[in-house]
């Protein structure tokens, strides 16, 4: 790779990274404030958008091994900017949409196939390729927290524009929003310029894409990480997806949902530095395991009663803090694992995993609600899932001494894997 030319600047690469997460992640959390107008302009079922939203999900999760390994080959700004093209796209033909099909290539195929290019995974190997390893989790941990901020504008904006002149007009003040990807996503690119660490080239995953696929495959840790994940993606999409909708059926105020959007994306900053720094102390898998245990029991919790307003606050609050702190744990802990080099393909292995619960969380949930007009299964399942994933990642981890552990008694990793 050319590291020729000007002089890179480690911190200018990482405000641009995350501006750039924080617009494609804060754009794509909002998608689920215009279900109840669409459903209501186009005749849609609830289940025919959530579908959209769902292969929204798969489509990245499937792509985003793709795009890394492209990532490996060709270098990130390609695919940041091939990113960029696409959201922008995809909103297009979203705002612009009459019927399910069009729903689905705009929000659902595009903009997940976007994301593949621009989201937390992308994101996050930029970052890591931008700092050491002493620093990387902490680092990782902000670049998380500020991605999570696009949500504060995006949420209130796409509300407020739908309020007043219609959600395609919504989508359309988003679209403008997404625009700011281009120059985001270009000055990021400089991370190319920054060359692999020299331990990189005796790791054995850095001989080619298949054969870091391989190693990534018969590691016992990776595998239960990458099956948690699945339980993280399906409940947090649930929740991102339906809450709206659930809040609007509850009879609650319009303004109650963005505002609890708004929260989630608040205190997921405060969450992703308290994960980012936690993970450079403690282990990266037993922190993964724990968020997924008391976020499912935050979940029975507010569930489990009809909701108020300072309930959902509170609710969305506490989700928020748990929200995306898995980032840079899983990242981190890939990283470690398996170094810089295939580390955008790897993660997306895992990420993948996500998706695809995603896809069952968002789609499930309103599979769930048109056939019994309710969402108590819905809820059921995921707390008793995330419990499960949360218990078995944390003991296997214990009782593996997994990777992701950097205690000065038990060394994380051979050093031949570490950066």
């Amino acid at each position: 790779m050319d590291n020729s030319g000007p002089n890179y600047r480690p911190i200018t690469i990482l405000i641009a990274t995350g501006l750039m997460l924080s617009i494609s992640m804060g754009i794509r959390q909002v998608f689920g404030l215009f279900v109840q107008p669409m459903v209501k302009d186009l005749g849609l079922t609830l289940s025919d958008l959530t579908l959209a939203i769902s292969i929204q999900n798969l489509a990245w999760g499937i792509l985003q091994p793709f795009s890394g390994a492209l990532v490996g080959r060709f270098g990130f700004r390609p695919i940041l900017l091939a990113g960029a093209a696409l959201y922008v796209a995809g909103l297009g033909i979203l705002s612009a949409a009459n019927g399910t099909a069009s729903v689905m290539l705009g929000a659902g195929v595009l903009v997940g196939a976007s994301l593949a290019c621009t989201g937390s995974a992308i994101s996050q190997a930029v970052a890591s390729r931008a700092t050491s390893g002493p620093r990387r989790s902490i680092v990782l941990g902000l670049i998380v927290g500020v991605g999570s901020l696009g949500a504060l504008a995006a949420a209130p904006l796409g509300q407020s524009v739908t309020n007043v002149y219609g959600w395609r007009a919504g989508v359309l003040a988003v679209l403008a929003l997404a625009s700011l990807l281009f120059p985001a996503a270009w000055v990021a690119g400089r991370v190319d310029r920054i060359p692999l660490p020299d331990t990189a080239s005796r790791n054995r995953a850095d001989k080619s894409a298949l054969a870091a696929m391989r190693l990534a495959l018969h590691r016992p840790a990776f595998l239960v990480m990458t099956t948690a994940y699945f339980v993280c993606g399906m409940q947090l999409l649930f929740i991102a997806t339906h809450l709206p909708s659930y809040l609007a059926l509850c009879g609650m105020d319009p303004m109650l949902a963005p505002e609890a959007l708004s929260c989630v994306a608040l205190f997921n900053v405060a969450g992703s530095l308290f994960f980012g720094w936690a993970g450079s102390r403690w282990s990266k898998l037993v922190l993964l395991g724990s968020i997924y245990v008391v976020r499912s029991l935050v979940i029975a919790w507010y569930f489990a009663a009809f909701p108020t307003p300072a309930s959902t606050l509170i609710f969305a609050s506490a989700m928020g803090f748990l929200w995306l702190g898995v980032g840079p744990l899983v990242s981190g802990a890939v990283a470690e694992m398996f170094g810089l080099r295939w580390q955008a393909m790897i993660q997306g292995i895992a990420f993948m995993s996500h998706q695809l619960g995603s896809f069952a969380g968002a789609f499930g949930g309103g599979l769930v609600f048109d056939i019994w007009g309710r969402y108590d299964l819905a809820w059921h399942v995921g707390v008793g899932l995330g419990l499960t994933a949360g218990s078995v990642q944390i003991a296997t981890a214990l009782i593996r001494r997994n990777p992701g552990a950097p205690t000065k008694l038990i060394p994380a990793f051979p050093a031949h894997c570490r950066e």
